[in-house]
């Protein structure tokens, strides 16, 4: 893919490069990426990679997340430490046929380092890209329109700003910084897992426009996840500080826990107003800052394929996962790349016996297109109506089909 924008995030998914754009044959090169040292000099850490492109999905998106990149396995080569492998080269999807635009622009006066998710947000959807180094962005794909550009990043309130997209692209659209003391909000609350002993998750903050619920995929924010960083550790209450105004979705053990969100509740979604903490008093009824209640239940075992990783099939797959036996019956989902339901198998008897629980897939291969598998459980007592009582983690059962 020639023209993408390639750039290097950290743990907490924040910029650490300017973007490099692909040559003709799609090739990029990303000189003098900041890393943590050994004590011999070489370097230390993970890292993952973002890329965009017009007429192309961006990656991480859907069902693709990004695996983490250890530094620790660059090579010295004549003096620099380089990093060339599987993990480095992304493969993009194309979009179908659309007329689509794009616009750049960049968040100016804001704090050195920082990173920012800017979504646009008009009667044609909702679009994102991130913010580089330099806090310069650019989102692809935008149908001509009228669209509002709103930026959130960790400590930061960011004008918002309207303009209008036409078919060629555009440029130069400047998202004021404009934080003052006690301008952002700190989210706080409790899990509740019911699961066993010495468990531990994460939450993060998804912004609500970008949310599908039924594919439970959104955009999330760099740095708005407790805890900011690392493994998870929360195994009750929970706070997320610099969180800019906006309506957000809170999601629990999105990440592989061994945990998911029980079903039997809602997705929890929060309007983030300010707290002026630090600031003038707040107008009587001004509403005080988040607190959510949050229940956690054990994932169902995902078997195969894609248990820890994507995994790539030659032919429709068999799917598998460990059974649960106060089932009655599953429902089983396949979405796309684009969070798309492209298959179903609902009502699927429950199993007596067999550790494991298994359906054969029936939809859709594409070469190059990525899948995602999520199985619930489900009890219908008698007199009662069906519940949901356990399900599938979120990010594993990813399969596809190698392009040729």
């Amino acid at each position: 893919v020639e023209g993408a924008q390639v750039m290097v995030l950290n743990e907490e998914g924040m910029a650490v490069t300017d973007v490099a754009r692909t040559d003709g044959m799609g090739n990029y090169d990303l000189k003098n990426v900041p890393a943590k040292r050994n004590a011999d000099g070489s370097p230390a850490g993970t890292y993952t990679v973002r890329a965009a492109a017009q007429e192309y999905q961006a990656f991480p998106s859907g069902a693709r997340v990004p695996p983490p990149i250890a530094l620790g396995d660059a090579t010295s080569v004549a003096g620099k430490y380089t990093l060339d492998s599987t993990l480095t080269n992304i493969g993009l999807i194309p979009l179908g046929v659309g007329e689509r635009s794009s616009m750049s622009g960049t968040i100016y006066d804001a704090a050195e380092e920082s990173g920012a998710l800017v979504v646009a947000r008009g009667a044609n959807g909702v679009f994102s890209g991130l913010s580089d180094k330099s806090r310069n962005w650019t989102i692809f794909n935008l149908p001509p329109g009228d669209y509002e550009f709103r930026a959130y990043a960790l400590g930061m309130q960011i004008k918002s700003a309207s303009a209008t997209v036409g078919r060629d692209p555009l440029s130069g659209l400047y998202l004021g910084y404009e934080n003052t003391a006690g301008s952002t909000t700190t989210v706080t609350g409790s899990v509740q897992l019911n699961a066993p002993g010495g468990a531990l998750t994460s939450v993060m903050l998804v912004v609500a426009d970008t949310f599908d619920p039924l594919a439970a995929r959104g955009e999330a924010p760099p740095g708005l996840r407790s805890p900011r960083t690392g493994s998870p550790d929360v195994s009750g209450n929970f706070s997320i500080s610099g969180v800019p105004n906006g309506r957000y979705v809170v999601l629990p053990a999105y990440e592989n826990d061994d945990l998911v969100r029980d079903h039997n509740t809602d997705f929890v979604t929060i309007d983030v107003t300010g707290t002026f903490t630090q600031g003038p008093r707040p107008p009587p009824g001004t509403p005080p800052p988040p607190n959510v209640d949050l229940t956690v239940t054990a994932a169902l075992p995902t078997i195969s394929p894609g248990a820890e990783a994507p995994e790539a099939v030659t032919t429709k797959p068999k799917l598998v996962w460990g059974d649960d036996s106060s089932a009655d019956y599953y429902d089983v989902r396949v979405f796309d790349a684009f969070a798309v339901e492209v298959w179903n198998s609902l009502m699927l008897p429950g199993v007596s016996g067999p550790a494991t629980a298994s359906v054969q897939y029936a939809g859709p291969l594409e070469p190059g297109m990525y899948y995602h598998f999520r199985v619930t459980s489900w009890r219908a007592p008698d007199g009662e109506d069906p519940a949901p009582i356990a399900a599938t983690e979120d990010l594993r059962g990813v399969f596809y089909l190698p392009a040729p």
